[in-house]
């Protein structure tokens, strides 16, 4: 691989499955991702439950633990009124985890480093939040872009804000997502192709046991960012269904 940017590259594993709009629809390595990602949520999920035991064992505990986790994180930041969306939050957040854990196997495919990827879902709970703000409260949904307090000359300029401002979140979603997993394993990947170069380098391969340990404590870190990326898409989807729910 010459390139750091060739690990991101789609490509179609089946003949074109059908056309739409002009264009070939064919199955690609980023779905087949995806449903490996959707095949590990559910063991991680479903199957480590089944045993239901008393004194858990280790799978168990982690889907628990996973579970106990978004479950308080929901409480904390959307509210009581949010409990219905619970299972809705949770799935974003283990789908998410388990593409970025997916894209840390030599040789996989981050899923969640394509910004088509991150844009789609993030649109899909844009419209699950406005649809929610507006069964709930109608009209007085619109209440949640006047500003309390804001004197008569400023509010239309604050209500312009706070309508531009709603409507970038699910671009913000998707980029925080797209450029945290794409500059990790960017960086993953140049400091890997420095120390294979070092290593054949005669009297300097000593030195590639530098970046070979700066490489260990980065993927360590992207390990960790991969679990956090996953946290902050789902709580800030939490924080915006509060606003829906309870028009703050």
């Amino acid at each position: 691989m010459a390139s750091p940017i060739e690990q991101f590259e789609i490509h179609a594993l089946t003949p074109p499955l059908f056309h739409l709009a002009g264009q070939p629809v064919a199955f690609t390595n980023s779905a087949l991702y995806m449903f490996f990602a959707v095949a590990l949520a559910t063991a991680l999920t479903v199957l480590a439950m089944r045993p239901r035991a008393i004194v858990p064992g280790r799978w168990q505990m982690l889907a628990e633990t996973l579970y106990n986790f978004i479950a308080d994180m929901v409480a904390s930041a959307a509210g009581e009124k949010a409990k219905p969306f619970f299972p809705f939050i949770f799935t974003v957040f283990i789908f998410i985890m388990c593409c970025n854990m997916l894209g840390m196997i030599p040789h996989s495919l981050t899923v969640t480093s394509h910004i088509v990827v991150n844009l789609a879902l993030a649109l899909f709970i844009f419209v699950v939040i406005t649809v929610t703000g507006f069964v709930k409260h109608g009209f007085r949904f619109f209440g949640l872009f006047v500003p309390h307090g804001v004197p008569w000359a400023l509010l239309p300029f604050m209500m312009v804000i706070e309508v531009v401002s709603f409507l970038v979140r699910p671009f913000s979603l998707s980029v925080r997502l797209f450029a945290n997993m794409l500059a990790g394993h960017i960086l993953l990947k140049v400091f890997a192709g420095m120390t294979a170069s070092l290593a054949t380098a005669g009297g300097l391969a000593v030195i590639g046991v530098l970046p070979l340990a700066l490489n260990v404590a980065i993927t360590a870190f992207e390990f960790f960012v991969a679990g956090l990326q996953a946290y902050i898409f789902a709580i800030l989807t939490a924080v915006y269904l509060r606003d829906a729910l309870e028009l703050h």
